[in-house]
């Protein structure tokens, strides 16, 4: 994208009917680290690629618990997201003080989404540049939303959002139809595959990716490292046990080789150096 002349006011519209800044923040979303989101009739999970600036920092946090039965993972700018986390955080808490309920999803979305509109109407502001995957499960059953800069919010089965996140969805539209049966286990381990997916061939470590999930008579919370670890062993196991073999192979061979090679060495040869491996 190019700065053009409808581009420095978000209320100015282009000759074609388009909002440039809201289109900005949009590519903003692209460029943030991948954050996967997909849910069963009972349980969402989310999940999201731990990326640091340099080897010298840590990662920042991409997913954060609003309340016991709503989580958010986000793309974009990290800064967007941790405040609105917050306002969702409130929203939530001042539902359970009035009502003495917890707060359904969907009205959440709805206000979070009429929150990131007004942003789009006013010239002294700017759009929120950071995507949102909200999960949440309420008397309706189990909901996974993705709320958008431009205000517009959707609800899916599985969604990604963030840099290499197509790859993620190519895995998800071709398994999603089996989420709504999937068990807990199931859904954290093809939420792990779709990470994998966005790395494009970097080795899957717990390390390198979050994961977060909420479910009946289950509030949220984070995975261990350790529980991740075993369900990346799971279906990267494989690949480790051919190796092992292949390399047992090299070992019989280069066993059977080395006597008939020492049989052939003279008495003169004793007294040579070995070479250096």
């Amino acid at each position: 994208m190019f700065r053009n002349q409808y581009d420095t006011d978000v209320t100015t519209w282009s000759p074609t009917g388009r909002l440039f800044q809201v289109e900005y923040a949009m590519e903003a979303v692209k460029q943030g680290s991948a954050a996967i989101g997909l849910r069963s009739r009972s349980h969402v999970v989310l999940a999201c690629v731990n990326k640091a600036q340099s080897e010298l920092s840590s990662h920042q946090r991409k997913i954060f618990k609003v309340d016991d039965h709503i989580g958010v993972a986000i793309a974009g700018l990290t800064a967007d997201g941790r405040v609105l986390s917050r306002y969702m955080r409130s929203e939530s808490i001042n539902h359970s003080f009035t009502y003495e309920s917890p707060l359904p999803v969907g009205r959440l979305v709805v206000h979070l989404a009429d929150k990131a509109q007004v942003c789009t109407q006013r010239s002294w502001k700017r759009p929120y540049g950071v995507g949102l995957l909200v999960g949440g499960l309420d008397e309706s059953g189990a909901h996974l939303y993705y709320n958008c800069p431009s205000g517009n919010y959707f609800e899916y089965q599985a969604f990604a959002i963030g840099s290499r996140s197509q790859a993620a969805k190519t895995y998800l539209e071709r398994r999603f139809e089996s989420f709504g049966d999937s068990s807990r286990e199931d859904l954290i381990k093809d939420a792990i595959l779709a990470v994998r997916e966005t790395l494009q061939g970097e080795t899957l470590k717990s390390s390198l990716c979050t994961v977060a999930i909420l479910g009946v008579d289950e509030p949220f919370h984070f995975l261990d490292q350790e529980a991740i670890q075993k369900v990346i062993d799971t279906f990267e196991k494989v690949p480790e046990e051919e190796e092992g073999d292949e390399a047992g192979e090299g070992e019989a061979e280069a066993a059977a080789v080395a006597p008939a090679e020492q049989g052939g060495a003279g008495a003169g040869d004793q007294d040579v150096a070995p070479m250096e491996m």
